[in-house]
């Protein structure tokens, strides 16, 4: 088992033997958990958001360096979790252990221990110099999905609405940057955006105990810490300001292609059962902050079709990044952005083309024409050739439970949002497809 204990420097609690330091204290060269030092830096979210925020930021960290080869199955891992908390006694360890078990499809053991008091005590805000207020609080990636949930929360009932962004370097803050500084040209000082930086810390002399340097590159528990932290954010503002999400069903239910992409492929970010149990565990913690997904029962397409501002959306459409791996296109001298052939990428081209909107040159690789996304010697064409085979029409209704239960009642509404966004993603291939593509879809029904 791999042991974590996480402390707030300045601190004075030594570790036991076997366990690994995750020091949190923005801005400081001796944390193992490296933030800007503006991270939270001026409105202090209730007692029971900052412990839920330092569960989300210590599991993330552990997850990023436990690497899954070096378990028997290569993918399970054992992992623990000594978190300081105000409350320790209450604290939901098994409702967190649960979420977050199925989440990273890990075992995790959650432990807590009063506080020690510090002057870093409770973590604050990551918010502009002013106090912030906002009707909501939107996830936003720098992805499609968000860039429509934020502009249908401006165009609708959110008069002010603040963006909770999470980046660790690459192509994704720059994607933020920019479509953040057109929202704003357009909605003004109505959408503000708060962009944290947090990763696990390189190793510095300052560091009581550096990390070890491998990285594990699955990294599923980012959704908490990106929820986490909006939800310390939105409780900041006040106990009824809504945490939204925009992520399209189809995504959602993330149904294996083939049997498989059943493991790392198959990530749980925005899965409905995922989307059941982290309220239980934050409802638990003491935090009634509502989490909404508005676009949980449409595909990608449908959310593009009933944006309340189609004519921004499609203008600002072309500066989002929905990529799994943005960077990957510049060693092979190309542009960088989206790559064109991982699976978010090509569920994004497919909305995109229900719409009129869709262009090869948005992309680094054009999936419909390379011959060379279809050469089985190469990683390039693993999503595609999935996305051929997994699209099909006659896939059992039984596939939709493959990553998991979909909640009580509502069975029925998944599984038709999965065949349409199969359908969805099925016609763009097939309409546009030439070449070695368009043969091998004739070959598979």
């Amino acid at each position: 088992m791999s042991v974590f204990r996480v402390r707030l420097l300045p601190s004075a609690v030594a570790p036991a033997p076997g366990e690994t330091l995750l020091d949190f204290a923005p801005g400081s060269a001796a944390a193992t958990v490296q933030a800007n030092a503006t991270f939270f830096s001026n409105v202090a979210p209730p007692p029971s958001a900052a412990d839920l925020l330092l569960l989300g930021i210590a599991a993330y960290c552990a997850d990023r360096v436990t690497p899954r080869r070096e378990t028997v199955d290569a993918w399970t891992r054992d992992i623990s979790l000594r978190l300081p908390a105000h409350a320790p006694d209450t604290w939901p360890s098994k409702d967190a252990e649960r979420t977050l078990g199925f989440l990273t499809g890990d075992r995790w053991d959650i432990r807590a221990h009063p506080r020690s008091g510090t002057r870093t005590d409770a973590p604050h805000s990551p918010v502009e110099r002013d106090s912030p207020q906002a009707d909501a609080v939107c996830l936003f990636s720098g992805g499609l999905d968000s860039l429509c949930g934020v502009i249908d929360l401006l165009e609708g009932d959110s008069e002010r609405c603040l963006l909770l962004s999470h980046y660790e370097g690459g192509q994704t803050p720059n994607a933020q940057a920019q479509l953040f500084q057109r929202l704003r040209a357009h909605y003004g000082h109505r959408v503000r955006r708060q962009p944290p930086f947090l990763r696990p810390a390189p190793h510095h002399l300052a560091q009581d105990q550096p990390l070890p340097p491998e990285r594990e590159t699955t990294s599923r528990s980012r959704s908490l810490l990106f929820l986490t932290s909006a939800l310390a954010l939105a409780s900041s503002v006040g106990p009824a300001v809504p945490v939204y999400l925009p992520e399209n069903g189809y995504i959602g239910v993330n149904v294996p292609l083939t049997p498989a992409r059943s493991g790392s492929f198959s990530t749980r970010t925005t899965h409905p059962h995922f989307l059941s149990l982290l309220p239980q565990t934050v409802r638990a913690v003491g935090i009634n902050n509502p989490l909404i997904n508005p676009y949980r029962l449409m595909t990608k397409g449908e959310m593009l079709e009933s944006s309340r501002n189609p004519e921004l959306l499609r203008d600002l459409s072309r500066l989002s990044v929905s990529c799994s791996h943005p960077e990957v296109a510049r060693y092979a001298r190309r542009p960088q952005g989206n790559c064109g052939y991982c699976f978010p990428c090509l569920i994004r081209r497919a909305s995109m083309a229900r719409t009129g909107w869709d262009s090869a040159d948005d992309d680094s690789w054009d999936a419909l024409s390379d011959p060379a996304l279809l050469d089985t010697d190469s990683d390039r064409s693993a999503d595609l050739r999935a996305v051929v085979i997994g699209t099909r029409p006659g896939r059992p209704d039984r596939d939709v439970l493959r990553n998991g239960p979909l909640p009580t009642g509502e069975r029925r509404a998944f599984l038709d949002v999965w065949r349409r966004g199969s359908t969805e993603v099925r016609s763009w291939l097939t309409t546009g497809a030439t070449g070695a593509l368009a043969e091998q879809l004739e070959r598979i029904p």
